[in-house]
């Protein structure tokens, strides 16, 4: 879906820090604990959860507190198996707390909201120039990431280039070896690359955090048999405007970026991804 695993710890650190300075109510306080546990359940779970509480959230009088509540929601609904009635819910949510507040100094929470309204394809009745301007720099990052080209070396000195892979279809994936998110979401793509692999599915897992030795005893550890590229300086990480990982792409036959995921996926995310290049 959206914010990467990183960044959006990052985001959820910021906002437990937040936590310790802002008084919340005796009606907001149990909420603040379900968004916390939300942000800690497992992927397959957040669904049974996501719409009752962004519900909740919703029904809370206007306030700065609801807004951080609504918006911490939206960062960790990000990541995993989210159903689109939740993530509706959710977007909802947020954009009733942006209306709510006074104009000016909450470019972040339009982000958040930019993000569900983007690349997952909600709606929102907000017709903030804030938002419109979020949305467009997620317009002008597919524009550039649609452009990328790259050649890297994987850990046994071969050279891989992505217009060189025309008439496959091939998946991008950007990881760190200290990411839990990464480890989970490797292990899937592992499967797809096994499952696919009659079907010309070239797997490309690009390491922009790490030294050789750190992605090579990563791979090992996670058994991955699909090549891992080495991106030193993050060249290729910046050409794709990457912030944190996992992040994933996958592109058609014909070359062309068909899905995107800026945040962890589960097995059947990434499967549905393929099917945007023709594979199922």
């Amino acid at each position: 879906m959206l914010a990467s695993s990183q960044s959006r710890k990052g985001a959820q650190n910021q906002k437990t820090s937040e936590d310790h300075k802002v008084l919340y109510t005796t009606e907001e306080q149990p909420l603040v604990a379900e968004v916390r546990a939300f942000h800690d359940a497992p992927y397959e779970i957040r669904s049974s959860v996501a719409k009752p509480l962004a519900l909740k959230i919703r029904r809370l009088p206007a306030s700065p507190n609801k807004l951080r509540l609504a918006d911490a929601l939206a960062i960790a609904s990000a990541a995993g198996d989210t159903d689109h009635d939740g993530l509706q819910e959710i977007a909802t949510t947020l954009a009733e707390a942006l209306r709510e507040q006074p104009p000016g100094g909450f470019g972040a929470q339009y982000g958040s909201l930019a993000r569900l309204v983007h690349y997952e394809h909600v709606n929102v009745d907000l017709d903030d120039p804030p938002l419109k301007a979020a949305i467009g720099r997620l317009e002008d990052d597919d524009r550039q990431r649609q452009l990328v080209d790259f050649t890297l070396t994987d850990l046994s000195g071969k050279k891989w280039s992505l217009k060189d892979l025309r008439g496959k279809v091939v998946m991008v994936s950007f990881f760190a070896a200290a990411s839990k998110p990464c480890w989970q979401e490797v292990v899937e793509l592992q499967k797809l690359s096994q499952r696919f692999k009659k079907d010309n599915l070239v797997v490309l897992g690009i390491s922009s955090m790490d030294d050789r030795l750190r992605a090579a005893n990563f791979a090992k550890s996670v058994k991955i048999t699909y090549p891992v590229l080495l991106d030193p300086g993050q060249k290729v990480a910046q050409q794709y405007r990457i912030v944190g990982v996992p992040k994933t792409f996958v592109y058609n036959r014909d070359g062309k970026l068909v899905a995107q995921a800026l945040d962890m996926r589960t097995g059947n995310q990434l499967a549905a991804m393929l099917k945007e290049a023709g594979l199922e």
